[in-house]
């Protein structure tokens, strides 16, 4: 039984190795300098001042367009979050508690459009924004990216868990419109469950990379991801940007791991708001 027992955590184990390995070789060749990043053991971190040197570096190229990048990142993130997660949740609440014809067709019909991965999308949300004179444009990034199928399954699932419907009998008897009845009493219960469609979303939105690569052709435009592979492009010419390459994607992780960790209490309010019911 014990040798049995240890199959499953064996491939755990082997499973998280496969995880941390190249994210603790960022973390390693980011304390790099140029010279030193193929001359030197791959696991073997430099202890120099090499990752203040990249990072001075990555701030100097062309006038600190990284940090635009980042900027631009940050703003699809955060923007598209947050209308993402208010029509999610719009659509959830009314898919749970409103009864209508064509409600399961239409909630089935939504719920495929998780099945679609986003790069059979991509061209056809092109063409048809392209028609619209939105390329190369900051709506042409987000409008994509604020209807998400899966967002709004999760929103169901927790408008009708959370969200009692005497509740909302009783605001109906004290003459609160429907839309009140949403923002003051379906929003305030299905806080906990927005703040993980808000993280997934952002995650999406951050991590992104084929739909801004299709529309934009503005280096200002660029999120971190297509502006990293720019300058990747531009280092198999030039080795030296490898390293400025490396050092911008662990500075690209850095929001990512800082909104996760700064949203767990919420998670855990939850959960123990879960077991009390």
């Amino acid at each position: 039984m014990r040798r049995v027992a240890w199959l499953p955590t064996a491939g755990l184990v082997l499973g998280a190795i496969y995880c941390v390995a190249p994210t603790l070789w960022i973390l390693v060749a980011a304390t790099k300098s140029p010279a030193e990043l193929f001359a030197t053991a791959t696991y073997l971190p430099s202890f120099g001042a090499g990752i203040l040197h990249n990072i001075r570096d990555l701030t100097a190229y062309q006038g600190g367009i990284f940090w635009r990048w980042m900027l631009n990142s940050f703003l699809y993130a955060t923007v598209g979050g947050v209308i993402a997660s208010l029509v999610s949740a719009a659509s959830g609440y009314a898919l749970a508690k409103y009864v209508f014809r064509g409600r399961d067709a239409l909630f089935n019909t939504i719920l495929a459009g998780v099945l679609l991965p986003q790069i059979v999308l991509a061209i056809p949300q092109y063409l048809l924004l392209s028609k619209a004179g939105l390329t190369d444009s900051f709506a042409g990034v987000l409008l994509p990216q604020l209807f998400n199928p899966y967002g709004i399954y999760l929103c169901r699932i927790y408008a009708a868990a959370s969200v009692p419907d005497s509740m909302l009998e009783a605001g109906r008897l004290d003459g609160c419109s429907e839309f009140r009845l949403f923002t003051s009493i379906g929003l305030r219960l299905m806080a906990p469950g927005l703040v993980t469609v808000f993280l997934l979303q952002f995650i999406v939105i951050w991590n992104n990379f084929l739909l801004p690569f299709v529309m934009l052709t503005s280096d200002s435009q660029f999120p971190v991801t297509v502006g990293l592979y720019s300058l990747l492009r531009h280092g198999a010419a030039e080795a030296s940007l490898y390293s400025l390459v490396i050092t911008g994607t662990l500075l690209s992780i850095v929001p990512v791991v800082a909104l996760f960790l700064s949203l767990q209490r919420y998670w855990r309010i939850d959960l123990v708001t879960g077991s009390i019911k």
